[in-house]
């Protein structure tokens, strides 16, 4: 496969990821738009709502001034001035990143990896870049620096991951087969400067480095795991409540399907609002509410039936859920204890050993943290300016309870004996490259 082959196919992948996204929001507004409204408004007014609600769940800011009429009828103050939509569905987002790293592990597999990463990533740019300008009007002005910004760089963070991620593969594969180390090692410069520079500190620094990277990247993903299971379980317990509020709202099909829709994008932005509730902080829906293990304050909030899973009170037992997070640090600090502990390497001291543990409370806090600050925003004016979690005292909480913990299970983790768990090896075929 040439250069100029390998550039349209993911020019044309890039093109597709587009219509995918966009089209996820504007099949169903067509048949509202055929069913409801009898075809007689006019169809493009359908695409900018459909390529507004894609650049929201791509983190796209939108400002929306809303005429007298309308504004009355809403009925919250500051209706009539324009105001912000920040919350981003992260469906979209989530469906962005897992397209574009199909498209980087398809680059990967061609002889021209940058070819097929550049040309993608920047029709990815033009294509959200003319959605984007076609989205302008008077009610809802999505932002022209974003637009062409940020969703490029959602897609492109999951193609240069797909690509990494194949080229590491291949190259490991190519490493078994040989039998050398140095077989198939292909970095680019960029990648070969950070592991010079990585490689010239003290063994032991790198020991410290590299526990508190794994640990703390496997904390996040296991309190995010443990927040997916919970979240499920609410709704499994609410269930007969959030039937009720789709019942009250009388939606009518096409309104309920548009609810179910909504809701379905607004999943991911659940999951990570459950997780700050397990480390302490909670979510805020609405401006001087909180939910929290502490208690919840609400007042009236969005009309959304998944909410119906949201606590009423203080709940009995809710102070366990902050032993979610700390369980959860301990417990990769003794597993990451275990692998440093490997014949090989380098002693180390109580000291390192606490600064590996903070160093993963301090990972792990980051990671949440941005999860946090990615899942809020404003659904409207007034009190709805602020929903979900408050992205510093997420991250601070969970560095400070992961990092205690994970400094904890340091020490401990020498006498502590985890069951080993055998990892696959590379299989003994290379799939053939494309010439």
């Amino acid at each position: 496969m040439n250069r100029t082959t390998t550039a349209l196919l993911a020019a044309l992948e890039a093109l597709l990821v587009v219509a995918i996204g966009v089209g996820i929001a504007l099949v169903p507004l067509t048949i509202l738009w055929a069913a409801h409204f009898g075809l007689s408004i006019e169809w493009f007014v359908f695409w900018r709502a459909a390529v507004d609600v894609w650049l929201l769940g791509n983190g796209v800011d939108l400002t929306v001034q809303l005429g007298p009429d309308v504004a009355a009828a809403v009925g919250l103050p500051g209706a009539d001035a324009p105001f912000s939509l920040t919350l981003a569905p992260l469906g979209f987002a989530v469906v962005t990143v897992l397209l574009g790293v199909l498209t980087g592990r398809r680059a990967a597999e061609t002889p021209h990896l940058w070819v097929g990463v550049v040309s993608a990533v920047a029709v990815y740019a033009l294509m959200a870049t003319l959605a984007t300008f076609s989205a302008l009007g008077d009610t809802v002005t999505p932002s022209a620096l974003q637009g062409t910004l940020v969703p490029t760089l959602i897609y492109g963070s999951g193609v240069l991951f797909g690509a990494e991620r194949a080229r590491v593969r291949h190259d490991l594969v190519l490493k078994h087969n040989s039998g050398h180390e140095n077989t198939g090692e292909r970095l680019d410069p960029v990648s070969l400067g950070i592991r010079d520079r990585y490689r010239r500190l003290q063994q032991t620094t790198r020991a410290v480095i590299s526990g508190a990277l794994r640990g703390g990247a496997a904390a996040g993903a296991a309190i995010m795991a443990v927040s997916a299971v919970a979240f499920f379980v609410l709704i499994v317990l609410n269930y007969a409540t959030i039937i009720g509020l789709y019942e009250a709202i009388q939606a009518g099909i096409l309104g309920g399907a548009t609810i179910t829709f909504a809701q379905l994008a607004l999943v991911p932005n659940l999951v990570i609002w459950t997780m700050a509730w397990f480390v302490g902080p909670g979510i805020a829906v609405g401006v001087g509410t909180n939910v929290s293990p502490a208690g919840a304050m609400l007042g009236p909030i969005p009309g959304l039936p998944i909410l119906g899973v949201l606590p009423q009170g203080t709940p009995a037992w809710g102070f366990l859920g902050l032993l979610v997070p700390i369980l959860i640090g301990f417990i990769a600090a003794v597993i990451v204890r275990q692998l440093l502990d490997r014949p090989g390497m380098p002693e180390r001291s109580a000291l390192q050993h606490v600064l590996s543990g903070l160093g993963m409370g301090v990972v792990a806090g980051v990671i949440l943290g941005l999860l946090a600050w990615w899942s809020s925003g404003s659904i409207g004016p007034g009190r709805l300016s602020d929903i979900g979690p408050d992205p510093l005292l997420v991250g601070a909480l969970a560095a400070a309870e992961i990092g205690v913990a994970a400094a904890i299970g340091m020490l401990v983790g020498a006498k502590v004996t985890v069951p080993r768990v055998r990892t696959r090896r590379p299989r003994a075929t290379v799939k053939p490259r494309g010439r």
